[in-house]
């Protein structure tokens, strides 16, 4: 009676591994964060981008299609792609549609992994975003 138990909790335990959550932020250490100084003026003032809610979470449903926090390149991956497989390697543009929608283009950051090869020109992608429900209506490669 207790071996069936057993293995059920077992299995059970294995299969919530499969569902992992996003990672939560890091933060540096006190000493660190002592030493950064805010400006003075409110950031609305100079080079900065102002998103609306819809657009940022617009824009982060789409990068986690296009590109899921936790893809990890393969074994095999080239520098390139490894470049590739980071968030980091892209830029965003994002812009209000017809009613309830927004269209978020992610596209390689000029000059982001080109490692003497060229211009990365084939990883890019343009999502129409339902921000009533909240869905991915459909994508542009």
């Amino acid at each position: 009676m207790k071996r069936p138990l057993l293995l059920l909790l077992c299995a059970l335990v294995s299969a919530c591994a499969l569902f992992r959550r996003p990672p939560h932020p890091v933060y540096a250490p006190p000493e660190e964060a002592a030493a950064v100084t805010f400006p003075a003026e409110p950031l609305a003032t100079g080079g900065h981008v102002s998103l609306s809610g819809n657009q940022l979470a617009a824009i982060e449903l789409a990068m986690e299609d296009f590109l899921p926090w936790d893809a990890k390149p393969g074994k095999e991956a080239s520098p390139r792609e490894v470049c590739l497989s980071k968030r980091a390697s892209y830029d965003v543009i994002a812009a209000p549609g017809p009613e309830g929608i927004v269209f978020v283009e992610i596209y390689a950051r000029p000059g982001a992994c080109d490692m003497g090869l060229g211009p990365v020109l084939d990883f890019e992608a343009t999502y129409a975003i339902d921000i009533v429900q909240w869905r991915i209506l459909a994508i542009q490669h």
